[in-house]
């Protein structure tokens, strides 16, 4: 994304904060995106503070939204939320990006209940991404609960569909094995770790340009927890 591509993204939320003064109920879930898009392209060419202020107002029409149809644009508060912590982070606010990270789990758990097939692989995913987030803050307890279960869900979801979901499987027995080591529980972590150690190296088989890397990290961190 280069900033040339800005001043027409720009135009987009304009256009759309025009519209949805007249019709809010038409276009403000259009002003909504458009807000979090021209977020993401701000991020990308480094206008840092642009971008979060593009995204808090995006959050605020989402919850807007979500409040008379939340079945329409919870998603879009959930994604919302879940860039906004993610921004943060890349800040070094790792306080700050556990709320919406949190937020984002919570609402995604709520659209998983009612389907599954659509939103149970964001939940993992956000799962994840709170596991980290709770690492990366020095909340290395609070961490195993959301790794725990996004490794649930990816189990689940890789024995379904092992071609599009291994690779999170590995991923998420990765950091199950190291938020484990992070509470001086090495030895619980050798499994997980283990079988991150077995997924990669299978991938790695079939897509070495791409897993390799990623099979030695996982025997990195295997080898770096056995007893000495």
């Amino acid at each position: 994304m280069s900033a040339a591509s800005i001043p027409t993204a720009e135009e987009a939320v304009d256009r759309y904060r025009r519209l949805a003064e007249t019709d809010a109920a038409t276009y403000l879930p259009d002003l909504a995106n458009s807000l979090n898009n021209l977020a993401l392209d701000l991020d990308r060419v480094g206008s840092s503070e642009q971008a979060l202020s593009c995204l808090e107002e995006a959050i605020g029409h989402y919850r807007r939204l979500a409040g008379t149809a939340a079945g329409t644009h919870l998603p879009g508060l959930a994604t919302s939320l879940h860039n906004l912590a993610c921004m943060r982070r890349d800040r070094g606010r790792h306080e700050q990006a556990l709320a919406p990270a949190q937020e984002a789990v919570t609402i995604y758990r709520q659209l998983a209940e009612t389907d599954p097939d659509t939103h149970l692989y964001f939940l993992a995913g956000a799962l994840n991404t709170l596991a980290i987030r709770f690492a990366e803050s020095g909340r290395h307890e609070q961490a195993l609960p959301p790794a725990r279960e996004a490794v649930t869900i990816y189990r689940r979801l890789a024995k379904a569909d092992p071609d599009g979901h291994l690779p999170d499987l590995a991923g998420a027995l990765s950091r199950l094995a190291t938020c484990l080591a992070d509470t001086d529980r090495r030895e619980q972590a050798l499994a997980p770790a283990q079988e991150a150690v077995d997924h990669y190296r299978h991938l790695a088989q079939a897509w070495p340009d791409r897993y390799d890397s990623d099979a030695e990290a996982a025997a990195a961190l295997l080898n770096g927890l056995a007893p000495s």
